[in-house]
C-alpha cells in the first residue's frame, strides 16, 4: 500500500511541475515533443496531435521535453525562437506551480483542520518571559527577527536552533495590538546527548531529532528510532522517559541506551556532552482552530511559506554542518515516509489519511519548488540563470558550452542521488 500512495503523492507533485513547463511551453507557441512521467526507458505511451505522452519505467522525477531545448536550433516552434522573457515564464512555470499546489493543499487541510497559530499556552511563573510581561494565550508573530506564521514554524526554529542564552527577542499579538518584547533566559548547565524526543501515536517516546556531531549522531542514532531502554532500566512509554530522565539526570557519565528501529534492536553507547541551556519560559499550545476566509488564505500562504522557510534552513544545515548527507531522502526515503504517515493515520479514519498525504504532499512540493529554483546546472534555476544573463546582455550564451554545463550538473546530480538512495536502503536494512 505505501508503494502505491507514495507512487500517488510523487505522481502527483511531479505532474503539476511538469504541467507548468508544458502549459507555459504552448502559451508561447512552443513545441512539446514528450511530457512523461519518470526516466528511463518508456513503459507506456501514446502520440497526441504534436506531443507523445509517456510513463517510464523510473517512477521518480518527469520531463517536458520541448523542441531544440537542449540544441541550437532556432526554428519555428522550438524552444529557443521564443523571447527570453517567454522561456523564462517556461522554465520559471515548474517551480512556481509547486508553490501553487502546495498552497491549493495547505488551503484544503486548513478549511478542514484549522490553523495552528503560535499561542502561548502558558508561561513559567517567576520567569524572564513574565516579567517582560507575555501572557498565556498570546500570539507570538515574530521571533528572532522572523517571521511565525504557525506554532510549528516557532517549535521547528527553537528545536534547529535552540533557545538563545544571551537574549531572545519576540514580538507577541494580544487583543488585536502587537508588542514587542526581550527579555535573557534563564539558563543552566546540562549535559546532553544532542536530541529531541515526542510522543507517537501509541504512546511510545519516538526520536524526531538528532543534532548533526552529537553524541547521539555519532552512535548512530536516527530520527524515527525508539527508546526501549537506558541503563538497564526499561523504557516503555513517553512518560516513563520523561520520568527516567527527571529521576536520572545525565551527568557526564557513560550511558548506555537500546533502541528499536522498525522492529530491529540495537544498542547504543554515549558520553553526553556539557552545554549551556536556555529555558525560554513559555509553552505552546499547538491546537487548531477554525478560521474565515481571509484568515485561511493568510495561514495557507504561511504554512507554504513555513515549508519554504524549513527546506531553506535544512539547506543551509548541509552547509554549515548542522545537518548531513546521510540525513537526506530519495525515492526509497520517501516510501518510508509515506507508509510512516499511512500507518500513522489510518487508525483515525480515511479523512486523517487524506488530510496527512497531502499535508505530506505539500512538503514534497514545496521542497520541489526550492530545489528547482537553486540557481545550479541542470535545475530550473541553473536554466535561468543563462536565460537572465541572456537577456540582460541580449545575447545568448554558447549553446554547446550550456549543453555541457548541464550534463556535467545532471551527472553530479545523479551521483548524489545514488548515494542517497544508497542511504535510503542502508537505513531500511539496519
Amino acid at each position: 500500500m505505501k508503494i502505491i500512495l507514495a507512487f500517488v503523492v510523487l505522481s502527483v507533485v511531479i505532474l503539476f511541475h511538469e504541467f507548468g513547463h508544458f502549459l507555459f511551453a504552448k502559451l508561447n507557441h512552443i513545441v512539446v515533443e514528450e511530457f512523461s512521467l519518470g526516466m528511463g526507458p518508456r513503459l507506456l505511451s501514446f502520440q497526441g496531435k504534436e506531443t507523445r505522452y509517456s510513463l517510464k519505467l523510473i517512477l521518480f522525477g518527469g520531463s517536458c521535453a520541448m523542441k531544440g531545448e537542449d540544441l541550437d536550433d532556432s526554428s519555428p516552434g522550438s524552444f529557443n525562437a521564443a523571447s527570453p522573457l517567454g522561456r523564462i515564464s517556461v522554465v520559471a512555470a515548474g517551480p512556481v506551480f509547486n508553490f501553487i499546489l502546495a498552497f491549493v493543499f495547505a488551503a484544503v487541510i486548513i478549511g478542514i483542520a484549522g490553523a495552528d497559530p503560535a499561542y502561548v499556552a502558558e508561561v513559567t511563573e517567576g520567569s524572564p518571559a513574565v516579567e517582560a510581561g507575555l501572557q498565556a494565550g498570546d500570539r507570538i508573530v515574530r521571533y528572532e527577527g522572523n517571521g511565525i506564521a504557525n506554532a510549528s514554524e516557532l517549535s521547528f526554529d527553537m528545536s534547529i536552533d535552540g533557545v538563545p542564552t544571551d537574549q531572545i527577542d519576540l514580538t507577541y499579538e494580544r487583543d488585536g495590538k502587537k508588542q514587542k518584547i526581550a527579555f535573557e533566559p534563564a539558563t543552566t548547565e546540562r549535559y546532553l546527548l544532542g536530541f529531541t524526543y515526542s510522543a507517537d501515536e501509541d504512546g511510545n517516546n519516538e526520536i524526531i531529532l538528532v543534532q548533526n556531531k552529537s553524541p547521539m549522531y555519532k552512535a548512530g542514532v536516527e530520527a524515527g528510532d525508539h527508546i526501549t531502554e537506558i541503563n538497564g532500566t526499561a523504557i516503555n512509554s513517553y512518560d516513563a522517559l520523561i520520568q527516567y530522565f527527571e529521576e536520572n539526570p545525565m551527568d557526564g557519565s557513560l550511558v548506555s541506551m537500546k533502541f528499536d528501529r522498525n522492529g530491529k534492536a540495537f544498542e547504543a553507547k554515549m558520553i553526553p556532552e556539557k552545554q549551556t541551556v536556555a529555558d525560554a519560559g513559555f509553552l505552546l499550545s499547538g491546537l487548531r482552530e477554525k478560521v474565515n476566509f481571509p484568515q485561511l488564505l493568510k495561514y495557507s500562504f504561511g504554512e507554504m511559506g513555513y515549508w519554504v522557510h524549513v527546506t531553506l534552513k535544512s539547506l543551509s544545515g548541509l552547509i554549515t554542518g548542522v545537518f548531513s548527507v546521510r540525513e537526506m531522502s530519495g525515492p526509497v526515503g520517501i516510501v518510508s515516509a509515506v507508509g510512516t504517515v499511512y500507518e500513522s493515520a489510518k487508525s483515525y479514519g480515511l479523512l486523517e489519511v487524506i488530510l496527512s498525504l497531502m499535508n505530506f504532499s505539500v512538503l514534497i512540493s514545496v521542497n520541489l519548488g526550492v530545489m528547482n529554483l537553486l540557481p545550479l546546472p541542470a535545475l530550473d534555476g541553473g536554466r535561468l540563470v543563462f536565460l537572465i544573463i541572456e537577456a540582460i546582455r541580449r545575447k545568448p550564451v554558447n549553446r554547446t558550452i550550456e549543453g555541457i554545463v548541464h550534463f556535467a550538473g545532471f551527472a553530479v546530480l545523479m551521483a548524489l542521488m545514488a548515494v542517497v538512495c544508497f542511504n535510503d536502503v542502508a537505513k531500511l536494512l539496519r
